[in-house]
């Protein structure tokens, strides 16, 4: 159930239908479990905790997904552009490394697996940048959904301080899609819907 309310944001995104739903499937029979627990003080015992650490597996896999994202859509960023993707690739791992951390400090197991990020189906340098913001504004639409269900304070504020780096990501990656600086502006109440910037093509061709 978790992941169910944690993934209603990504399923928003263009072309991760399956992988949501591969997801969801694996992560609400863990939620589920965990959360038929007595109460106790990890999240094999604590029905809250547990849909805590459930929560967290579902944007661990997505984090992964992103990594490897980056990791594979690297050798098509020349020049400066790589540089910024290196950056971005390292956050992304600092991500999975805190969301790891915070799951095994409720006392849960990881659970969760990478996403398929369809890098080998993008385009070139701009199918890639735009796959990254398709998945940058999936995980910032996630978060913002999951940060208030949380039930444990560390959790909560993890959650929010992810989106805001997911936020900070999709900005730079609008500048790389060739927005100007005032477009690549968020809107006021960014959810991660912000479409790509105009002439940027789809992260995968028809």
């Amino acid at each position: 159930m978790g992941s169910d309310q944690f993934l209603r944001g990504q399923g928003r995104r263009r072309g991760f239908g399956r992988v949501a739903a591969v997801l969801l499937a694996g992560i609400a029979v863990v939620a589920l479990a965990l959360g038929c627990g007595k109460g106790g003080h990890g999240a094999d015992t604590d029905p809250e905790k547990g849909f805590d650490a459930a929560t967290l597996n579902a944007a661990l896999a997505q984090e992964r997904a992103a990594v490897d994202a980056y990791r594979r859509g690297l050798p098509l960023l020349p020049g400066r552009l790589h540089a910024v993707g290196r950056e971005l690739l390292a956050q992304e791992q600092e991500y999975v490394d805190a969301l790891t951390k915070a799951i095994r400090g409720l006392g849960g197991e990881i659970e969760a697996g990478p996403g398929e990020p369809g890098v080998s189906q993008a385009k070139g340098r701009a199918g890639f940048l735009a796959l990254a913001y398709e998945l940058e504004g999936a995980a910032l639409a996630s978060y913002l959904d999951a940060a208030p269900r949380l039930y444990t304070s560390a959790p909560r504020a993890l959650a929010a301080s992810l989106a805001a780096g997911h936020a900070q990501h999709l900005v730079v990656l609008r500048r790389a899609l060739g927005a100007g600086l005032a477009a690549s502006i968020p809107e006021a109440f960014d959810g991660g819907e912000v479409p790509l910037p105009g002439g940027a093509p789809a992260a995968v061709g028809g």
